[in-house]
């Protein structure tokens, strides 16, 4: 029987939207091919030391809908996710039960809106803490929310690297708050 998901609405705490993105002008690559390419070596673009991604449930190789992986995060925080969208331009990971976090998260990548042989790579994420105890060490003391932003700046560090463009300044971040009433 598969493990469920843990969707945001069963978490603690506020909900935290994140984004964390990167811009690469003329890469070496269509955002179609960089994206595979991040599809099919996941765990290459994480940090092993804050976050070991390992594909628990589906074939090697490429991940699809329903793949599952097992992540050794740095601390008490390890989780399962499960790969629960794809799109010709994004992918999509739902936490599982257990998971230090309760909801799901994006990674896309695109053309620049408005700048010229530009991409843009994002992880978007919206989330709460699966439950009291984690929602304090989380986001009451940091611990999780450094290791979590860590872990996110270097994967588009990563990718801009592996993209082999220019890359037109440091990951941005940006974190919104919301109330804890989650529909």
């Amino acid at each position: 029987m598969p493990k469920p998901e843990q969707p945001a609405s069963a978490g603690s705490g506020p909900l935290f939207e994140r984004r964390y993105w990167v811009d690469v002008q003329r890469p070496r690559q269509s955002a179609a091919e960089l994206l595979h390419h991040i599809e099919c070596h996941l765990p290459d673009f994480s940090p092993d030391l804050l976050a070991d991604f390992e594909k628990s449930k589906g074939t090697e190789g490429c991940l699809t809908v329903g793949d599952e992986y097992s992540i050794k995060i740095l601390g008490p925080w390890n989780g399962d996710v499960r790969v629960a969208e794809m799109g010709e331009d994004f992918f999509e990971l739902a936490t599982l039960k257990n998971h230090p976090e309760a909801g799901r998260i994006r990674f896309s990548l695109r053309a620049h809106a408005t700048l010229p042989e530009t991409l843009r790579f994002e992880i978007h994420s919206w989330a709460r803490s699966r439950d009291g105890l984690v929602a304090f060490t989380y986001d009451t003391l940091g611990l999780g929310r450094r290791v979590q932003q860590q872990t996110w700046e270097t994967f588009c560090q990563r990718v801009a690297d592996f993209s082999g463009g220019l890359l037109l300044g440091p990951v941005q971040v940006e974190t919104i708050k919301q109330g804890i009433n989650v529909e």
